[in-house]
């Protein structure tokens, strides 16, 4: 498949801007949406320069907590390129804090952006990946999602909400054509860590780090071979399974670490 209609949500930073570039150069359609305006005006500069043969860029200023503005966006992409193939939902908040003390308006903006967003993306373009006969969504959750996490617990159980969802939507669209990767994100080199909400530490200086760049290459790369699930480094499998066979060692130590 070449020139597919690619939508990226949070593509004003970090993967989402990353997988912007590589889908464009792979010459794939792109609309890229964002709260940011000065950010996606930037995010077009960088196409502009990019050589031919590339695809297109339509930038969009949207917020995912606003389900009628995804809608909007939905719509725009049918009038410019007919079609939509691809969603990825990647727009998304950190947080760190108690569960009980942490700032209520912190809360409700990581539980609207993490959770209500993925949902008013999803709501918006499945209808036009129906019209055409199918489609690929992409979930960016976090190697968090079945962590064991004292103080990092919103942001874990935010992220255990989209991978769970990514599970069930798989067999729920399976009918329609619609492919559904759920990608488990390590630690990633983004402005993602020093945006992140609430007061808790920010921790993590000798934790590997990968780049925006690798994760958007795998994101690219999972339209074409369809992966259940995606994770990138043996760090984050180690992880992962950590909380599956030693949940209590690996929250002591996540406990430490965030407190």
């Amino acid at each position: 498949m070449s020139s597919r209609v690619v939508l990226i949500t949070g593509a004003s930073s970090g993967i989402g801007y990353a997988a912007a570039l590589a889908f464009v150069r792979a010459g794939d359609n792109v609309v890229a949406t964002a709260r940011r305006a000065d950010r996606l005006e930037q995010l077009a500069q960088a196409v502009y320069v990019l050589p031919a043969p590339r695809g297109e860029l339509l930038t969009i200023t949207a917020d995912v907590q606003d389900a009628a503005a995804m809608q909007n966006a939905v719509q725009q992409t049918l009038e410019r390129f007919g079609r939509l193939d691809v969603l990825v939902a990647n727009a998304g908040v950190g947080h760190r804090g108690s569960v009980v003390e942490a700032d209520w308006d912190d809360v409700q903006t990581l539980l609207r952006t993490n959770i209500d967003g993925v949902l008013h993306s999803l709501r918006a373009a499945v209808p036009a990946m129906r019209q055409t006969g199918g489609g690929h969504i992409i979930t960016v959750s976090s190697v968090a999602y079945n962590l064991t996490s004292p103080y990092a617990a919103l942001y874990a159980a935010s992220k255990a909400f989209v991978s769970s969802l990514a599970r069930s939507l798989r067999l729920e669209l399976e009918a329609d054509h619609i492919l559904v990767t759920d990608f488990l994100i390590g630690r990633t080199a983004t402005e993602f860590n020093e945006n992140r909400l609430g007061g808790g530490k920010r921790t993590g200086q000798h934790t590997p780090t990968m780049s925006a760049d690798r994760v958007a290459a795998a994101i690219v790369q999972a339209t074409r071979h369809h992966p259940k699930t995606v994770t990138l480094r043996w760090f984050d499998r180690l992880v992962i399974w950590g909380n599956i066979l030693l949940p209590g060692l690996m929250g002591r130590i996540a406990r430490k670490q965030y407190r």
